[in-house]
């Protein structure tokens, strides 16, 4: 169990979960208070001790799933585990009915098509009855069965479990499966609450059916492959590393619900660090005073209390498309933390540049001010292609004036200029004219410079050029920027 447990952090930690040296012990301490032999006390012990967000827990999950997949904990491998606990596992797990990480004693293969006994039609009214009467044993057996009818899987193939899922639901008609089940459980004098209520319960006896699939397999690929090279292929990124410009809806999701804990985090830590700045300029005169005892040698400096100023920052932003989705949580994140910095102005364009701060100023929630700029923001000028060199003008010509040695010029944006002019010296101005001018590039650093990528001709006069591609690297930058 140690070396499964060893294995199974090792994985938390390649998925990205921060998970010290201390919570390993905690882990291996708090299973020898439990029954092993039960796998959800299991999971719900190490979720306890190694998770400190919830929204890590969908990664924790898939990971438990494959390192403790039909897995049982040898007494032989508790080392100085509680010896009662080790007895506890060996006596159920020589029981076929316990319920443990054992299994049920079944010896799983990879199950090639139409390897089921049953017909069609016999798994489909299996299914049926099984969630009917939610008999989830029933409903467990039905998916090996379906794994092994419809499945197709191969030992040594490598094919992700997710092939074989689909595989297997595309030929079970779950539409139908569903459709039997409300027609079953909705009665004839129904009203409206009590039909949504019949649905909303099948949809879920469905998705149960899926995971219960989905597991199956699952347990079948363990057995091929080892838990450690399917960790690899099922890890899931966590949400402050999915990949903001190709996220799909539910990662979407994932990144809104993260992005305000973790503004009011950035700006928390900003604040503490603000307040712990030790020391301001060199306090002559009290310097002096202090030196008398010395014979005037200023041996103990004294300094001024710190006064530290907070920056200005402004930022420009492309907000075409290709890079929207970035442009937006970054926007979203620099105003939800904008009491760090003692002015925050906004421009948005795409080939015409437009000022948005009182989007910002006229709601107190960031998020309701990013979703009014798509339609409120005047950013088309001729084509509706991004053009940096046009934006950059624009903006050099109205607002450069405003630019002083307090601002920090933020540009978002990937560089792809369409093949037009880059006008880098519009910006090579503007770091003469700003305490600091840095790019945020949403592209990995191997696509820039290519096409029509003009990041090279703006890079001399930035700060920084960053590849921010993730809400973690978004932070670890924004919180340099106060």
């Amino acid at each position: 169990m140690r070396n499964l447990l060893g294995e199974f952090i090792v994985e938390l930690r390649a998925a990205g979960l921060p998970v010290s040296m201390s919570e390993h012990v905690d882990a291996a301490r708090a299973l020898t208070a439990i029954d092993i032999s039960d796998r959800d006390m299991v999971k719900a012990c190490l979720a306890a001790t190694l998770v400190k967000n919830g929204d890590h827990m969908p990664v924790f999950s898939t990971a438990f799933d494959v390192y403790f997949s039909n897995r049982h904990a040898d007494a032989s491998d508790l080392g100085e585990m509680d010896e009662e606990s080790s007895n506890a596992d060996e006596t159920k797990g020589d029981d076929p009915n316990a319920t443990g990480m054992r299994g049920s004693g079944r010896s799983r293969g990879m199950g090639g098509g139409g390897g089921s006994s049953m017909s069609a039609e016999e798994l489909a009214e299996m299914l049926f009855k099984a969630m009917q009467s939610n008999d989830l044993n029933s409903m467990r057996s039905g998916a090996r069965e379906a794994v092994d009818r419809y499945a197709g899987m191969e030992p040594g193939r490598p094919v992700g479990g997710t092939y074989y899922l689909y595989r297997t639901l595309r030929n079970l008609d779950l539409d139908t499966l569903m459709d039997r089940l409300i027609a079953a459980g909705t009665k004839a004098d129904a009203d409206g609450l009590e039909e949504r209520l019949v649905k909303d319960e099948a949809k879920a006896k469905v998705e149960a059916l899926k995971a219960a699939i989905e597991a199956e397999i699952r347990e079948r690929l363990v057995d091929d492959r080892g838990a450690e090279a399917l960790g690899k292929s099922v890890r899931k990124p966590l949400p402050e590393d999915i990949d903001v410009m190709h996220a799909n809806r539910d990662e979407m999701a994932q990144l809104e619900r993260a992005l305000k804990p973790l503004s009011r985090k950035l700006a928390t830590r900003l604040a503490r660090r603000r307040r712990k700045r030790r020391r301001g300029p060199i306090d002559l005169r009290s310097t002096v005073r202090r030196s008398l005892s010395t014979g005037g040698v200023p041996i103990d400096l004294r300094f001024k209390p710190p006064h530290p100023a907070k920056p200005e920052i402004v930022v420009i932003a492309d907000i075409s498309g290709s890079v929207a989705s970035f442009a937006r949580f970054t926007l979203h994140m620099v105003h939800a933390i904008s009491s760090q910095f003692s002015k925050v102005r906004s421009f948005v364009f795409v080939d015409g540049l437009d000022e948005v701060t009182h989007l910002f100023e006229e709601s107190d929630d960031p998020a309701e001010a990013v979703a009014r700029i798509n339609s409120e923001a005047d950013v088309i000028a001729f084509d509706g292609h991004s053009d940096y060199g046009r934006a950059l003008l624009v903006f050099h010509e109205k607002y450069a004036s405003t630019i002083n040695k307090r601002t920090a010029v933020l540009i978002l944006g990937d560089a792809r200029n369409n093949y037009h002019q880059a006008h880098a010296e519009v910006l090579a101005d503007l770091k003469f004219r700003a305490r600091n001018v840095y790019w945020l590039n949403p592209e990995p650093t191997s696509y820039w410079n290519s096409g029509d990528s003009v990041i090279r001709e703006y890079a001399p006069y930035c700060d920084k050029v960053v590849e921010c591609r993730s809400l973690r690297q978004l932070e670890a930058f924004v919180g340099d920027l106060a």
